[in-house]
């Protein structure tokens, strides 16, 4: 049951960030196109973790369906979907060493515990 706890705090976190970043630089996402994105994002990182990818893939897999969904809900030009993808992996990191911290479990990929 935990796990399941902390994949639906991840999936929150990841969103929060999504939702963040694009309220910062221009209208910003909609609360269930974020939930999408840090749905999708979530359940592909923890579905290449289940599949006991090298962690380099784990971590680099889901980082083209984030980019290419807020690229699909913003409908904003490239520079702007780029600087708003940026502002929200630093939104992201931000949030994410906070919370590791707090709850000892990397933020994306729940199933990865922090070393004591």
């Amino acid at each position: 049951m935990k796990y399941y706890l902390d994949f639906l705090l991840a999936i929150v976190l990841t969103a929060l960030s999504y939702f963040m970043g694009s309220l910062l630089f221009n209208n910003g996402l909609s609360a269930w196109q974020a939930l999408v994105i840090g749905t999708s994002v979530v359940l592909l990182g923890a579905v290449t973790e289940a599949l006991k990818a090298p962690m380099w893939l784990i971590i680099l897999v889901p980082f083209p369906i984030g980019m290419i969904l807020l690229f699909l809900f913003l409908s904003e030009p490239v520079q702007i979907w780029s600087t708003t993808y940026l502002l929200t992996l630093a939104i992201y990191t931000v949030i994410h060493v906070f919370m590791s911290y707090i709850f000892k479990f990397h933020s994306l990929i729940p199933a990865w515990k922090l070393s004591q």
